[in-house]
Order: structure tokens, then sequence, then C-alpha cells
């Protein structure tokens, strides 16, 4: 089984050059006060860089970061499908639906507060076999900004709240828009939960064209993708419709044609 459970934090090599370059701009403040323009900017470029690799959803170099599946589950053609910014009462249950329509399992990061409005449906999402894991509590368009101590409140009260709905404690995190900053990753290792993006997404909050949509999915169907769509927050095709709900039929029979099995991200880890 690949392992779960997160390790204690370790930088990454991008951190620990961080660190160096501080101290080595703090000694040269000392030994050369003339030079502070040189390590004034020698910190911005740093700052720069590390801010740059946040708004990088798929980097690792903040941290160890899922954008594909276990290569033991990738050769039993398995693909996860993950599910953003839910629970939503009118698209979830139909989302469900069809998932069982196909016999697939999907894996929906949740937003604490929604999940709270809707506990027996996130408790539906859990009996039809699929799994529930933690997409911060709020959702706040800032997230990406917060410390350490911001980041435990979202994270943990997110974390207690699923935990309390379903029984079942998260073991993957989304970060709000895939954005984040070099203090997440110390604060996810304490709280036991590792950090998932994605292999392709379509971009459907924004996109009301479903065959895009759909046809940027297609272009990552393949063994051990992770594919992202949304239910909560989804945008509408020009008839109105859901695109998720206007999409995931042909993507589940493009799926399935092609001999591929969707599983939860935790079957995946088997």
């Amino acid at each position: 089984m690949a392992d779960l459970k997160q390790a204690h934090w370790h930088p990454t090599l991008l951190i620990k050059l961080s660190v160096m370059l501080h101290v080595l701009a703090l000694i040269s403040l000392v030994v050369a006060p003339d030079l502070w323009q040189w390590a004034l900017a020698v910190l911005i470029g740093n700052h720069l860089l590390i801010s740059a690799v946040g708004l990088w959803p798929r980097s690792n170099w903040l941290g160890p970061n899922w954008t594909q599946l276990p290569t033991a589950a990738a050769r039993r053609n398995e693909i996860a499908l993950t599910i953003d910014d839910g629970p939503d009462s009118v698209v979830t249950p139909q989302v469900l639906d069809l998932l069982d329509r196909f016999h697939a399992k999907a894996t929906f990061f949740c937003i604490g507060n929604r999940a709270s409005q809707y506990p027996d449906l996130c408790r539906e999402i859990v009996r039809r076999g699929h799994a529930i894991e933690n997409h911060s509590q709020q959702h706040r368009h800032y997230f990406s900004l917060l410390g350490m101590g911001g980041f435990t409140r979202e994270i943990q009260t997110a974390q207690d709240m699923l935990f309390s709905i379903t029984g079942a404690r998260p073991k993957f995190f989304r970060a709000p828009a895939g954005l984040r900053n070099p203090f997440l990753q110390p604060v996810l290792s304490r709280l036991g939960l590792r950090l998932v993006s994605w292999t392709v997404r379509g971009f459907d909050t924004q996109v009301k064209d479903a065959e895009k949509v759909k046809n940027k999915l297609l272009s990552g169907l393949r063994p051990g993708a992770i594919l992202l769509l949304h239910d909560g927050n989804a945008a509408r095709t020009n008839e109105s419709i859901p695109v998720i709900l206007a999409v995931l039929p042909s993507l589940l029979d493009a799926a399935e044609k092609a001999g591929l099995h969707f599983v939860t991200l935790q079957e995946a880890a088997l």
C-alpha cells in the first residue's frame, strides 16, 4: 500500500536554498553593509521565485504533491475523477446518479461550511462508495496568502467538520484553486494530509462550452491520471446545464471503452 501517513516535514531543496540566501544576505549586511542593495535584490528575486512556484498548482518544489496516481494504480489501469467545491444540493445528486450508471467511483473535495449545510448529502456520497476529502473550510479566495496559523484553522476546522459528518477523516487535501505558499506543507504534514493537484482539468468553473471542457479532459485520459471537475461553482452552458453534467456521460463512457477504472484516491493508494 502506498504510504498515506505523512512523515515529518522536510524542507525541499528550494526552501533550503531560500533559507541559505537569507542567512547569507544577513551576513553580507554585517560584513559589507555597502552591498545592501545587492542583498535586497537577491532576496526580492528569491521571494518572486517562491511566489511563482506557489502559483503553479502542479509543482512539487514546495513539498510532495500528487499530480498523478501511484505507479501501481496506473498499472492496474486506474484513473481518478476528483470533484471540487461541493456539495451542491442540485448538482451533486445528479452527479452521483451518473456515476452509479457507469459504476464509477469519485473523490469529492468538499468545502467544510458547505458540507455542514448538506450533511445528509455528504453521507449519501460516502454511502454510494465515493470518498470525501478536504478542500478547506471556507474556500477563501486569499487562501494562498495565509500563514501557518490561518492554514491550520482552515484545514483543521474542515477536517473536524467532515469527520463529524461522515465518521472518516480525510487523507487528502486540495488547496483552493491549487494555490499555496511554503507554510502549507508543514501544516499538512502535522495533520496527516497529502496534497493533491491534478493531471488535467477542464476549467469548468469558467468555460461554458462543454465540448471544450470534454476535449480537454479526454486529452488526459490515460492510466494514472487525476481529472478535475466541479459540482460546486459549476459554469452553465448556454442551455443552463451545469458543465459537469454535460461532460460526465461522454467522459465516463470514453474511459469505460478505454478499459480504465475510476477509483477513489484512497483506493488508488492500495
